[in-house]
């Protein structure tokens, strides 16, 4: 049986060198840990500050909150009308036939401008009248010579030239009615008679066609012109938003025909006659037609702009960047200093975003290309 030669005490020996040498070791390694971590701390302080290039300042907009009255924005539904006050019928003030017509649906025409030639039996007769007017008024003219004549000369009474004056100013007078007549109805020579446009505008209806027969006795119109340089909107309004709104309120009007084209008008008029069924009154906007874009009979998407009281600060809609649930703006000092701040966006209307937290009054935002500032600056 083999005894064991190891001295007393070395095996404690060896593990207390073991362990001396696992402290180095250990130590290396955190000193080499201190030393990544420094170099990194020295590449983060090299790293330059954020600043924005020459080409992204020349594409940004900027724009300051400011403290503005509260908005709200009710949305109704209508469509285009006729201003009423720039609209004419036209009639036929003789009977007789259309030999032509000159005006079609849609055609723009211009005050005096000739609609219809009309060949009429009535036209006929007034100018066999102003012929027999004017006969007549030459003969009371000679008449009237005559009985001068012989009043001076003592022949005739002071009587008989009185009623020689009168018969003259009776055979002018007539002549006088007969051309009014004729200016009035247009009347051209023999039996023809020009129909023709009492205003500028377009014609939106036309109820005459060449060789049509127009009765004495017709009550209808022939013709409808519109001046289109102004339109109506109009749209029902219920009766819990009547108080919401009234005349001189900004309108915004939108159409199928032209997406998101804005025409902008004010309210002109609210009725005051509440239609018992449908419980809606009638709202009225009027709106400058610019190009004549907008059509009578139209669709309209109205939204009528009313304040709430109370006001908030307020910067473009566009400048609010939704992310992660929550709303940021990019708050602008300079092209080195910009913040990406979180605000709390109490409502947006027609283009405006009104702010209850978040920005102080007179802070700039970017409101055009912030989205490409807020991914430099937020690794996006």
């Amino acid at each position: 049986m083999k005894t064991s030669t190891t001295p007393p005490g070395a095996t404690g020996t060896k593990l207390i060198k073991r362990a001396l040498a696992l402290s180095i070791v250990l130590l290396a390694c955190l000193a080499g840990l201190i030393g990544c971590h420094a170099d990194k701390g020295a590449v983060a302080e090299e790293t330059p500050h954020f600043r924005l290039s020459d080409s992204l300042v020349s594409m940004i907009q900027v724009d300051t909150a400011r403290a503005q009255e509260l908005e709200s924005e009710l949305r109704l539904s209508g469509k285009i009308t006729f201003d009423e006050d720039r609209i004419i019928k036209v009639y036929s003030p003789l009977g007789g036939v259309a030999t032509e017509v000159k005006a079609g649906l849609g055609d723009r025409v211009e005050k005096g401008q000739v609609l219809a030639v009309i060949h009429s039996g009535e036209a006929a007769g007034y100018a066999q009248q102003r012929t027999a007017a004017e006969d007549n008024l030459l003969i009371a003219k000679k008449n009237l010579e005559a009985a001068e004549d012989m009043h001076a000369s003592g022949v005739s009474s002071e009587r008989d030239l009185l009623t020689a004056q009168r018969e003259l100013s009776k055979a002018q007078a007539e002549v006088d009615r007969i051309r009014a007549v004729f200016s009035i109805y247009e009347i051209g020579s023999g039996s023809g008679y020009s129909l023709k446009a009492p205003m500028s505008g377009f014609i939106v209806e036309r109820k005459l066609n060449p060789g049509m027969q127009i009765r004495p006795d017709n009550a209808d119109n022939l013709f409808t012109i519109s001046n289109l340089d102004e339109v109506w909107v109009t749209a029902n309004l219920y009766e819990g938003d009547i108080a919401k709104v009234k005349p001189g309120y900004a309108a915004a009007v939108t159409t199928l025909s032209y997406g998101d084209k804005v025409f902008s008008g004010k309210v002109d008029k609210v009725d005051n006659v509440l239609d018992p069924e449908t419980r809606v009154v009638k709202v009225r906007i009027r709106l400058p037609n610019p190009g004549y874009l907008l059509k009578p009979e139209m669709f309209a998407s109205i939204g009528i702009r009313f304040r709430d009281g109370g006001s908030m600060e307020e910067i473009p809609s566009q400048a609010v960047i939704f992310d992660k649930s929550r709303n940021f703006v990019m708050v602008y000092r300079d092209r080195s200093d910009i913040e990406t701040r979180e605000i709390n966006l109490y409502k947006t209307v027609s283009g405006k975003a009104f702010i209850a937290s978040g920005l102080k009054d007179g802070e700039r935002v970017i409101s055009r290309y912030h989205l490409l500032v807020y991914d430099e600056l937020n690794g996006g």
